[in-house]
């Protein structure tokens, strides 16, 4: 997109919000739906396939990160410059991480002196997992992910960091692949990449399966590098950038679509037949970065992009959160009238945006900062004469910037 190679895509920081708040509403649902059997009828379809937030997550991740550093790290390979990467990732995930990380393990050791019901994960807290999961390496070993994070969500961060390790190699290759090869072929490979869970989903008729994390990892992940890679060779005007932000709109509608007609129409053999809809992220996630109009303003507004910064916080925090209520409502033996239980249900879910918030501006921002002056002394130097950096991708130029900066052209064309 013109000459801009790094900066925030302010639509797509807004679709984080979107992602997580997918991922909190599927793991808050049995409480919903005791508190509101109507909305259970309407809303099951969509929250029911909540868990693909993640997988939405896998996309942005691989784009998001290469759209920053496939100049930077692509051309040659580089010790020193993968060290960098590594250690500013671990600067982004690893504050929040660990400390829902110890206040779940300091749940776990609450339940067993307070009350009559010990947490179901008493078992887990041992040496070997303790040092696994502060490495971030506990999903590794596992062919499914239930049961190997203290705090749920925190799976995902360690496939994450798998995806990060590779990624000094995978950016070599897209790289090279990206001087040589056009936009659209590679556009046509970031779709091909992101197949194999859904191949796998149409083989099976379940997406958990024996080791589905990894191909749902490596395959999105790849998706979002490659689609990052084809984006950054397309040179679009106003009409093709409007186009594009239409399209968004008609692919969010095609995903909720289809959800809901496999819940009216289900298939045989298949469990989790909505799975599908994952094959949809790539190009939605495409058109967002590239297009302007209803759906990329409406996720680029101030609102929604706060809650797109303050999403991982609230990714990790919001089980602790569910499941705490959930221990205090068996220890006590909590039976409340439907209304107040939409009540509580509402008060849950701002109580871990609040806990996000806190999160964020108390843990994830400052230990980010000083992890990276760390390594890189300019930061040091920004503080001094200028007062706290914001995140990264804000001290960045925009991208939404560099196209009103740029003269508009009357046709798309690829590189």
């Amino acid at each position: 997109m013109g000459n801009v190679r790094t900066g925030e895509i302010r639509a797509l920081t807004g679709l984080r919000i979107v992602a997580a708040m997918w991922v909190v509403l599927f793991h808050f649902r049995p409480l919903i739906w005791e508190a509101s059997p109507r909305l259970k009828d309407d809303l099951a379809p969509l929250f029911d396939a909540g868990a693909q937030g993640v997988d939405l997550f896998f996309i942005l991740s691989g784009f998001v990160l290469a759209w920053n550093y496939l100049d930077r790290m692509g051309s040659q390979w580089s010790g020193r410059a993968t060290l960098h990467f590594l250690w500013l990732r671990l600067s982004r995930v690893w504050p929040v991480y660990l400390v829902t990380m110890h206040i779940a393990a300091a749940w776990i050791i609450f339940t067993l002196h307070v009350g009559t019901v010990p947490s179901p994960d008493v078992e887990k807290l041992d040496a070997i997992s303790y040092a696994r999961q502060l490495f971030m390496v506990q999903l590794w070993y596992e062919p499914f992910f239930d049961g190997t994070s203290w705090d749920g969500p925190a799976w995902s961060i360690s496939a994450e960091w798998l995806a990060y390790l590779l990624f000094g190699g995978i950016i070599l290759v897209v790289f090279r692949m990206s001087r040589v090869t056009r936009a659209r072929t590679l556009m046509l490979l970031a779709f091909a990449a992101a197949l194999p869970p859904t191949v796998l989903l149409l083989a099976s008729g379940h997406l958990y399966t024996p080791w589905s994390w990894l191909p749902r990892i490596v395959a999105q992940f790849l998706a979002g590098v490659l689609a990052c890679a084809a984006v950054r060779r397309l040179h679009l005007g106003k009409r093709a950038q409007y186009a594009a932000g239409f399209a968004a709109t008609l692919l969010t509608a095609a995903i909720v679509g289809i959800l809901y007609y496999y819940d009216a129409n289900p298939v045989a053999g298949m469990v989790d037949p909505g799975g599908v809809v994952a094959l949809l992220f790539m190009p939605l996630v495409v058109t967002l970065s590239i297009g302007i109009g209803s759906l990329p303003a409406l996720l680029s507004t101030r609102l929604l992009v706060y809650g797109g910064q303050i999403s991982f916080s609230l990714y990790m925090v919001h089980e602790i959160v569910h499941t705490s209520w959930n221990w205090a409502v068996q220890e006590y033996q909590i039976d409340l009238p439907a209304s107040v239980q939409k009540l509580v249900v509402v008060s849950l879910i701002a109580a871990a945006v609040a806990c996000a918030m806190l999160l964020f501006h108390a843990v994830e921002e400052p230990a980010r900062r000083w992890m990276r002056r760390m390594v890189d002394f300019r930061d040091v130097q920004h503080d001094v004469h200028t007062g706290p950096p914001a995140a990264e991708s804000n001290r960045l130029a925009s991208i939404d910037q560099a196209r009103d900066a740029r003269p508009p052209r009357s046709s798309a064309r690829a590189g």
